[in-house]
């Protein structure tokens, strides 16, 4: 068995945001954050994770 992907901190804390329906736009109001970062760590979760929807990441964490 393979073991899971660690996310950093605030991948992990944008993961959470996108779990409670949030907007990337949304992640980034509420972190104080660019969209563009948002984005980054969105990519960077799917690819620890190798899924390219997030609804698919939700059931692996």
């Amino acid at each position: 068995m393979e073991p899971k992907p660690q996310l950093t901190k605030r991948e992990k804390e944008i993961f959470e945001l996108f779990r409670k329906g949030f907007t990337s736009k949304e992640c980034a109001e509420q972190l104080y954050v660019s969209y563009h970062t948002v984005e980054a760590h969105r990519k960077n979760i799917h690819q620890k994770l190798g899924t390219h929807k997030i609804i698919k990441a939700f059931a692996l964490l």
